[in-house]
């Protein structure tokens, strides 16, 4: 139900990019478009006994940090997509709101507050979207196709001729693919296409429901043949199904991405997680190498590595490097990246000696913590999840030191003998998820000795709501 239009003064904004303000008597009004210090008409479209959301109806005092969205497809207008949030929202301004998100998240929750808040990493605002998923849908009373992502709340596909967060030549791909998709016998059938761009390769992972004939085959081979760089991956059910169409024996059709500074090519398969942004990428590994300061004598371990994204760099500072993480496919790619990277090619040092192992680090225990032995520095990087278990455990050690209290271990109450094993003395926090990472803070600072001494956010998404951060972690010696 739509009610009259209010007159509003904007006060802040969520990180879902609704302006908020106040009624009279205190209840919120979530208004979707409006930014801060604007006064505006809003309609309100549901009321709930604390909160009611509206939408923008006129901007009748605009804010100077307004500005002309770049994409057509972008806005509150019916059918308008919902890939992205705030690009109404000078850039500057939309670090500002996720810094303020970031440290919100960590007083609220972590009750806690960084001692140093840092530069935000910034890089391209648009064109940086390497990975996606792309929805795609035949479309029978038009008789079109659509391929793009949904509709701002609604599960339609938006109807979007281009895509200025996607890579230019992914964006001029798009009505391309709508044509060739309708030409397709299996039109009806292929619900999305998963885009994972390396440094010199596209590949366009297809799901579909039924097997393509080879009518269709050939036409995505044609497709590919006419767009050099480009591999279609077919995937006919879950993850372990995807199979590249062709094998390319071309080493430069290798899907793969760089890490200049340190002489490392990662190559991994379109389904494997690497970051969406690849320029933010290589300025974030730096921050967190330079944060994390390891010496030529130090072990590391870095914590749900993945590909190895941190830690093959890692490896080119320390003594020791133990990389674990909770995919055994993911495990298996870590080490043969650390096989082919094993000597750099620029003629940088050689990596250190470096082990990968795969583990459930939703299940850590205390035992397994002092199991995996003792490194001086830790690089973590959770999913959206956190690292709840493992901190947890790091602080039950902690606190079997300081009370002599047994640890409450996988076994029950045990008074682990630590020998050599100690806590690590920093630990560097990267985080997709501000949430999670003020409650996992909220663990080391006030349960496991350690105290913020560094946080702030990297804009790996602009303009969306995605906050990715990083925090730095210092053990207590008093």
């Amino acid at each position: 139900m739509d009610y009259p239009p209010d007159l509003l003064n904007v006060e802040s904004l969520d990180i879902e990019a609704q302006g908020i303000a106040h009624r009279e008597d205190g209840k919120v009004v979530f208004i979707d478009g409006a930014l801060p210090f604007e006064r505006v008409s809003a309609s309100v479209y549901r009321k709930k006994p604390t909160f009611e959301k509206a939408t923008l109806m006129a901007v009748l005092r605009e804010s100077s940090q307004r500005v002309r969205p770049q994409c057509p497809h972008f806005g509150l207008h019916t059918g308008a997509c919902g890939g992205c949030k705030m690009q109404h929202l000078h850039v500057a301004a939309q670090v500002a709101v996720k810094q303020r998100v970031l440290e919100d998240n960590l007083w609220h929750l972590g009750k806690l507050k960084a001692g140093n808040i840092m530069r935000p990493i910034e890089g391209p605002a648009w064109n940086y979207r390497y990975r996606a998923r792309l929805s795609v849908r035949f479309v029978r009373k038009k008789g079109e196709v659509l391929v793009g992502f949904h509709e701002r709340k609604s599960g339609y596909v938006a109807d979007i001729r281009e895509c200025h967060v996607l890579p230019r030549h992914v964006s001029d791909l798009l009505l391309p693919l709508r044509v060739l998709i309708g030409a397709m016998d299996a039109k009806e059938t292929l619900p999305q296409i998963e885009l994972a761009c390396g440094d010199a390769t596209t590949a366009l992972v297809l799901r579909h429901m039924e097997p393509l004939s080879d009518g269709d085959l050939a036409k995505l081979r044609a497709f590919a043949t006419a767009n050099p760089g480009l591999q279609w991956w077919l995937q006919s059910g879950g993850p372990d199904t995807v199979t590249l169409l062709d094998q390319v024996s071309d080493p430069a059709q290798q899907l793969a991405y760089a890490l200049p500074a340190y002489g490392i090519t990662m190559p991994f398969r379109p389904t494997d997680f690497t970051q969406v942004n690849p320029q933010i990428n290589q300025v974030l590994v730096s921050r967190a190498l330079r944060l994390l300061d390891v010496q030529t004598h130090e072990r590391v371990i870095d914590w749900f590595c993945g590909l190895g994204n941190f830690t093959l760099p890692l490896a080119t500072r320390a003594r020791e490097v133990l990389g674990i993480e909770g995919s055994e496919a993911l495990v298996a790619r870590s080490r043969e990246n650390y096989a082919s990277n094993r000597v750099p090619a620029h003629g940088g040092r050689a990596l250190a000696a470096t082990k990968f192992v795969a583990r459930n680090l939703f299940e850590m225990t205390p035992g397994m913590l002092v199991q995996d032995g003792a490194a001086e520095k830790w690089l973590v990087d959770p999913p959206r999840e956190g690292a709840f278990e493992l901190f947890k455990s790091l602080a039950a050690l902690h606190q079997q030191a300081l009370t002599g209290v047994p640890c409450d271990d996988a076994g029950g109450q045990q008074n682990l003998q630590l020998g050599d094993w100690t806590p690590p003395v920093r630990i560097v926090y990267v985080s997709c998820n501000p949430a999670t990472l003020a409650r996992d803070a909220g663990v080391l600072v006030n349960d496991a000795g350690y105290r913020c001494t560094a946080a702030g956010v990297v804009n790996m998404f602009p303009h969306t709501a995605h906050v990715e951060s990083i925090a730095v972690f210092d053990l207590n010696r008093d």
